[in-house]
């Protein structure tokens, strides 16, 4: 596509797209400001737009019972992951590798998480919080390695098999949740690994397995041969040239892939509800605060939760945006 050279026609693109993003942001926004309103302000006739914020119901939504330093702990959090996005910028100028600033920063995320309940305590929101984070981490490590192997040996073999395999896996993505989700209820309950955060990985990374099969098949495609050949020439073996040569040219379509995963492991409800009894996700636990099963669901306590749901998603969206992009216009789109 040839780039847009008349002066009216950018500007009417770029109006077009300012418009879309703030007709799509107006409702997130709007959560956002009734989570910060008292009950009698959220629920007035007139909408109000200038009022003074509180954060009482973000403190109900988490913490069981609220401490008197409730404010330093929250500016400690806030300070914690301020310092750690600034590491994260300048580490690319230190003479740091990036796999040990990662793992500084996963480090500290879960040493953070894990101390917070030491020092007050939280309510059913935070150990759906951490339910999600374990499920989605743990979901996005074991799919993306087995994904990564196969969509590699699937882009070098070009026979007829390869190409059934990729159908029936495509096919498979393709069954209603229910085919999976009553035999892992049965698996479940005989092993008894029922309501564990281990069954809801295990079910959501074999269903989530032919999408990222596929797509990384898709990167796997555009990283000519003779690069691997060469490696293997100079005496490593298929694997080495894979894990040594592959895979660093790979890594942005890793993070795509990555990142489409959690989306989707993310907001997985089905299953979860059928795996678990009370060990919910996120997406699952949203039903008592947003569907009137919780007698303490107000409505800006409802919102609260909705943006403290959708917050972290965001975050890291935004965060690999860059990657995302180049997933949907690259390995999403290709045969």
């Amino acid at each position: 596509m040839q780039p847009i050279k008349n002066p009216l026609g950018r500007v009417f693109i770029h109006l077009s797209i300012w418009v879309f993003v703030l007709y799509n942001s107006v409702p997130f926004v709007w959560t956002l400001l009734q989570s910060l309103k008292t009950k009698k302000q959220a629920n007035a006739r007139t909408p109000l737009f200038w009022f003074e914020p509180t954060f009482e119901h973000y403190s109900e939504l988490w913490l069981d019972k609220v401490p008197d330093n409730f404010a330093v702990l929250v500016f400690g959090i806030i300070a914690i992951f301020v310092t750690l996005i600034l590491f994260s910028v300048l580490g690319k100028h230190l003479s740091i590798s990036s796999v040990v600033v990662k793992l500084i920063i996963l480090g500290t995320i879960v040493l953070t998480l894990w101390s917070i309940p030491l020092f007050v305590k939280t309510a059913e929101f935070y150990d759906y919080f951490v339910n999600t984070i374990i499920v989605g981490v743990g979901t996005v490590i074991i799919s993306i390695g087995i994904a990564s192997l196969s969509g590699y040996a699937l882009s070098r073999y070009v026979g007829i098999a390869g190409v059934v395999l990729i159908i029936l896996a495509l096919a498979f993505r393709s069954l209603p949740r229910m085919a999976f989700g009553l035999p892992y209820f049965w698996m479940g309950q005989i092993s008894g690994l029922y309501d564990s955060n281990f069954l809801v990985i295990i079910a959501l990374a074999a269903v989530n397995q032919p999408f990222a099969i596929y797509m990384l098949r898709s990167f796997f495609m555009d990283i000519p041969r003779e690069i691997e050949e060469a490696a293997m020439i100079d005496g490593a073996s298929r694997f080495e040239a894979f894990i040594r040569v592959i895979v660093p040219i790979m890594w942005p379509g890793i993070i795509a892939t990555s990142l489409f995963t959690l989306v989707l492991v993310y907001h997985e409800f089905l299953l979860v509800r059928i795996l678990t009894l009370k060990n919910w996700t996120l997406a699952v636990a949203m039903q008592q605060y947003l569907g009137g099963i919780s007698d303490s669901g107000s409505l800006p306590l409802k919102s609260a939760a909705a943006v403290s749901a959708a917050l972290p998603l965001l975050i890291v969206i935004l965060f690999y945006q860059k990657h995302l992009i180049k997933g949907l216009t690259a390995g999403a789109v290709k045969e």
